[in-house]
Order: C-alpha cells, then structure tokens, then sequence
C-alpha cells in the first residue's frame, strides 16, 4: 500500500508517484510493502530536518525508516497501519528549484528524489561510504531509466 498526502497546495500525480514507488520496489525485490510519502511546505521540511538531523536548512527530501516511524512516533501523514518501509517527506518547492537549477524537469526531480529516498529506506547510504555513494548512484540511475522505458511504452 502507496500512501501519498499532500499537505501543500500544489497538485502532484499520484499516479506517477505510484508508478515510480513500483518500479523501485519490484526491482528491489519488495512487491507487498506500506510506504508514505508525504509533501510538506518548506517551514515544515525545515523544522524536521533541524529536529531529526540537526541540519536547520531546507532540503528536498527526507526518509524515516518504519522503526524511527513507530519508535518516535513520528507521521507527517495519516498513515495508520505502517507495516513496511516507513516515511518519505518531500519539499516541492526544493522539487522545483532542482529543477530550474540542474535544467531538468519538474517530473525527472521528483523522481530522482522519490527514488533516493525509497532507496534509503531501503538501506542505502550514499553518506557511509564513497562505494555505497556510487553504488545508490547507479540504482537512481537505473531506476530512472525504467521510469523512461514505461513512459515510452505506455505512449
């Protein structure tokens, strides 16, 4: 089970969404698993990184494995049964302006990020090491690349 809130007033595709979370777990072996994936404004996505991360900045998006989620208590979302990976949180607005700053589009930024932290939920760690940096690296863009495959077949 996919569960997306949006707690912004912009509108994002949950079929998208969907389609990406999919692709990402089946090929990571993970078929039947919960997942949330929340979207806050930037003053929020700032008050939990400073709060959970000691960092008091903004950034694009956050994961909180299914153990931080029970153990603290924490849901941005209403996500009520959480039995699989845990927590996804994503500022649109740091969406947008990766997007404008790496000359993307709006649709590849989500994705990249929807991907990262699925993959951190997953368990890796681009922070451990420079292997397990290149190693995440890789799969994003692996992932990313099927993301296209099924954009092209579904036209």
């Amino acid at each position: 089970m996919i569960e997306i809130n949006n707690l912004t007033t912009n509108s994002v595709s949950e079929d998208f969404l969907r389609r990406i979370a999919k692709i990402v777990l089946e090929g990571e072996g993970k078929k039947e698993v919960g997942l949330s994936i929340a979207f806050v404004g930037q003053g929020r996505m700032r008050e939990i990184n400073k709060k959970y991360r000691k960092k008091n900045r903004v950034t694009d998006v956050l994961a909180f494995p299914e153990s931080k989620v029970l153990l603290e208590k924490f849901r941005v979302g209403l996500f009520q049964k959480v039995q699989g990976l845990g927590e996804i949180i994503i500022c649109l607005r740091e969406v947008k302006k990766n997007a404008k700053k790496f000359k993307s589009s709006f649709d590849k930024e989500l994705a990249k990020v929807l991907i990262h932290g699925i993959l951190h939920l997953l368990g890796y760690d681009h922070e451990k090491s420079e292997t397990e940096a290149e190693k995440m690296k890789e799969k994003e863009e692996c992932y990313l690349s099927r993301l296209k495959t099924t954009d092209s077949n579904d036209q």
